[in-house]
C-alpha cells in the first residue's frame, strides 16, 4: 500500500540537522558520496576546495570504537601533517574528550584503547618505516605527491587487526605533482569517474595452486562549487583559484588531469579529430612507413627501473614518428623494472624487428644511453647486446638541450602540423611523457624521481637528429560556429570567474 503523506520520509538534509542538533561536523553532499562507498580503494578530489583533508581526518575515525583499531594518515613531509594534526585537534578532542594526542609520538589514543597515527614518506626509503606494522585504515593526503612504490607498499600494511574491522585506503588528489601519472592512469583514465574499477590478480601457492584475487578501487571528484561552506566562509578563495596561470587554474579550480602545474610539455595534444589528419595531434593512427624513410631505435637501460625501446620512422623533411615500443615494466607496477639481462632485452628486439611490417628487413640505426658503453664492471651492455646482433651508438646525453628538441618539435605549424607525432599503438609513451613535471631544485629539467624512462630514451634519438626552434602557434578557432562543436575550447581559452 502507499504510504500516507505524513509517513514519506524526507530526504536527510545535513545543514538542517546540524542547526537543529550538536553536531561538530556533517559532511558536504560530496564527502557524503565518498564515504558511503565500499571500495578497497578510492580517490576524492581532483580539485581545489572540495573538503579532501577534512573528509581523511573525519573517515579515520569510522572505527574508533573497536580497541585494537589502528589508523594512519600520511603526507610527503612531516611539515605537511600539521594541517592534518591541527584539524584533528579541532574535531577529534570536542568528539571524544578523554581522547589524547601525544606530540612525541604523533598519535591519537582514544578512550577504546584504539589509536590514529600522522605519518610521512618524504624519500622513497622511508616506507620501510612501516615495515611489520599494520593498519586497518590507511589516508593519503595529497597523493599525487607519493610514488608508486610507496603508495603500493601500504598495501600490504593494510589489513585487519582483528574481528569487526574493515581495512581500506582512502586517498586525496589534486592534479600534478611527481605521482600525476600513475595518479591519473589508475583513478582517472582507468574509468568513468563513480564507476569502480576491478582487478584480478593470480596468486600461486607452493603446491602450485592457482587463487584468483580481486581488487575495486573508484574515483569520487569534488571541486570547491561542492563546499558551499568553504565559499561562504571565504568568498576571496574563488576568485584566488580564478586569478592563478591557466594550467594552474585548470587544474586547481575544474579538476584538469590534462593541465596541471609543472607540466613540462604544455604543447601536448592528443586530439581524436587529427588521428587521421595528423593535424592539432600529436597522436596518429599508425600506418604503413614507405621503404624509403630511415627508421631509429632508441634504448634507456633499466633493471630494477624500466627499460624503454623505441622505433621511429624518419620521412624526408625529417619529421619523427614513433611507430613501436618495447617497455620493461612489470605488469600494473608503474615504474618497476622486470629485471631481465641485456641479453634477453637485445633477443626481444631482435624479434620484433625480424616480425614486424614496419621493421623487418630494413637497415636500422641505434641510439642509446651512453652509459651502456662503460666497462668498469667486465663487459659492456653494449656489448652484451652486440654478440645477439643488437648494435648502438652512444646519444647525446644533454639534458636541457634534448628537453628544448622535444619543445622544438612538438610545436605546431600554422597548418597544425608538428615534427613529432606518436602511433596510438604506443600507449606508454602515452602515459608517462606528457604527464611529466619539472623538478623543484633544478627548475629546468624533468622531476627525474619520475617514470622518465621512455622520455630519456627518446631524447637520445631526437638528438641525434637535432632542429632549430620552430614557433608554437594555436589551433585557430572559427569566427562562426553555429552548433557549438567548438564550444568546450573557447571556454577552455577564455574561462572568466565572475565573483
Amino acid at each position: 500500500m502507499p504510504r500516507k503523506k505524513s509517513e514519506v520520509k524526507k530526504p536527510f538534509d545535513a545543514r538542517e540537522f546540524v542547526a537543529t542538533h550538536n553536531v561538530i561536523w556533517a559532511p558536504n553532499p560530496r564527502q557524503q558520496a565518498m564515504m558511503q562507498r565500499r571500495e578497497f580503494e578510492a580517490l576524492y578530489g581532483g580539485a581545489a576546495g572540495g573538503g579532501k583533508s577534512d573528509f581523511l581526518v573525519v573517515e579515520a575515525l569510522r572505527q574508533v570504537s573497536i580497541s585494537y583499531y589502528r589508523a594512519i594518515l600520511l603526507r610527503r613531509t612531516f611539515p605537511e601533517t600539521e594541517d592534518l594534526i591541527s584539524r584533528s585537534k579541532e574535531l577529534y578532542k570536542r568528539a571524544f574528550p578523554r581522547a589524547r594526542y601525544n606530540e612525541s609520538k604523533h598519535v591519537w589514543i582514544f578512550p577504546s584503547g584504539a589509536m590514529i597515527y600522522f605519518g610521512n614518506m618524504q624519500h622513497e626509503q622511508d616506507k620501510l618505516q612501516y615495515q611489520g606494522r599494520h593498519f586497518d585504515f590507511v589516508g593519503f593526503d595529497e597523493l599525487t605527491h607519493f610514488t608508486w612504490g610507496q603508495y603500493n607498499y601500504l598495501f600490504s600494511r593494510t589489513r585487519s587487526s582483528g574481528p569487526g574491522l574493515r581495512a581500506y585506503i582512502r586517498s586525496t588528489a589534486n592534479p600534478g605533482g611527481p605521482g600525476h601519472q600513475w595518479v591519473k592512469a589508475r583513478f582517472i583514465t582507468a574509468m568513468k569517474p563513480e564507476t569502480p574499477i576491478w582487478e584480478e590478480n593470480e596468486v600461486e601457492d607452493q603446491a602450485g595452486n592457482i587463487t584468483i584475487t580481486k581488487s575495486d578501487r573508484i574515483f569520487i571528484p569534488s571541486s570547491v562549487f561542492d563546499n558551499p561552506d568553504l565559499l561562504r566562509n571565504n568568498p576571496h578563495y574563488l576568485a584566488s583559484l580564478a586569478m592563478m596561470p591557466e594550467a594552474e587554474k585548470q587544474a586547481l579550480l575544474y579538476g584538469d588531469w590534462d593541465s596541471f602545474a609543472g607540466q613540462v610539455f604544455a604543447e601536448w595534444k592528443n586530439n581524436p579529430d587529427g588521428y587521421d589528419s595528423q593535424q592539432w595531434s600529436h597522436v596518429i593512427n599508425p600506418f604503413d612507413i614507405p621503404d624509403g624513410w630511415e627508421i631509429v631505435r632508441g634504448y634507456d637501460h633499466g633493471y630494477a627501473k624500466p627499460f624503454s625501446v623505441g622505433w621511429y620512422a624518419v620521412d624526408y623533411s625529417g619529421c619523427f614518428y614513433r611507430i613501436r615500443e618495447l617497455y620493461g615494466m612489470k605488469k600494473d607496477c608503474p615504474n618497476t623494472g622486470i629485471k631481465i639481462d641485456p641479453t634477453a632485452v637485445a633477443k626481444q628486439i631482435r624479434a620484433i624487428e625480424e616480425t614486424d611490417p614496419n621493421l623487418k628487413g630494413r637497415r636500422i640505426t641505434g641510439v642509446a644511453d651512453p652509459s651502456i658503453f662503460a666497462k668498469d664492471r667486465g663487459e659492456s651492455i653494449a656489448d652484451l647486446m652486440a654478440k645477439v646482433g643488437v648494435y648502438w651508438f652512444p646519444g647525446d646525453n644533454h639534458r636541457i638541450a634534448g628537453k628544448m628538441q622535444y619543445h622544438y618539435r612538438m610545436a605546431f605549424d600554422e597548418h597544425g602540423r608538428s615534427m613529432f607525432y606518436v602511433f596510438r599503438s604506443c600507449p606508454e609513451f602515452i602515459r608517462t611523457v606528457p604527464n611529466l613535471v619539472y623538478d623543484e631544485k633544478d627548475v629546468e629539467d624533468v622531476d627525474t624521481t619520475q617514470e622518465d624512462h621512455i622520455y630519456d630514451e627518446c631524447r637520445y634519438v631526437l638528438m641525434s637528429r637535432a632542429i632549430a626552434l620552430r614557433k608554437h602557434v594555436e589551433k585557430p578557432l572559427p569566427l562562426e560556429d553555429p552548433l557549438d562543436l567548438y564550444k568546450e575550447e573557447r571556454e577552455r581559452r577564455s574561462r572568466v570567474i565572475r565573483v
